[in-house]
């Protein structure tokens, strides 16, 4: 794909990250290329990251058991991201979680996207819960800064960043995944609250 847009060097510091795809995808559509190629490389990016994921995807360790946990006990939720609707659909659907969440809202569909608080605001009134009794699970840095912004507690997950630069961003803590027996123990103390 890079190759059609006359980018033919990787710069060698971006391969061996985690996230050596999205960064490259970020340096490489620079205001530059953004403006030279349209929204057709943007729409080619997205098209390939949808292939990959509807390959790809597989649910962290404990998502079933924490949506379980979730249904139980009648809790409100819905999925708060930056991503592309057709993204953030195809993610929702390959995971299993079409019929879990309540609402989706979209950081497009905001008038301001994370790392603005807006879109987990906008959450809150559609889902018409407190901040108070609220509990968001984040994976990136704006989403994290987004949802401490909004005055709510957020569980980072190191899934996709490392933890020092997500703890910049000031989550109550982090978990690898959803089995972490940190999450667990907070969940039990929340049981035994109610």
């Amino acid at each position: 794909m890079l190759m059609e847009h006359s980018v033919t060097q990787i710069p060698s510091t971006l391969l061996p990250s985690k996230n050596c795809f999205k960064r490259l995808v970020l340096t490489m559509v620079s205001q530059s290329m953004r403006n030279s190629l349209g929204l057709k490389f943007c729409d080619e990016k997205e098209a390939l990251y949808r292939k990959i994921v509807a390959e790809k995807i597989k649910p962290l360790d404990g998502l079933i058991k924490l949506t379980k946990w979730i249904e139980d006990r009648g809790l409100k939720r819905a999925a708060v991201t930056n991503a592309p609707k057709e993204n953030a659909e195809l993610m929702i659907s390959k995971l299993g979680l079409t019929d879990f969440f309540q609402a989706v809202i979209l950081g497009s569909e905001c008038e301001f996207p994370k790392p603005h608080p807006g879109p987990y605001l906008k959450a809150l009134e559609v889902l018409n819960v407190s901040k108070e009794h609220t509990l968001v699970f984040e994976d990136s840095i704006s989403g994290i800064k987004a949802g401490v912004a909004a005055g709510m507690p957020v569980i980072g997950l190191t899934t996709g960043n490392p933890a020092s630069l997500l703890m910049q961003a000031k989550p109550a803590f982090l978990i690898e995944n959803y089995a972490d027996p940190k999450l667990w123990a907070v969940l039990e103390e929340l049981d035994n609250k109610s």
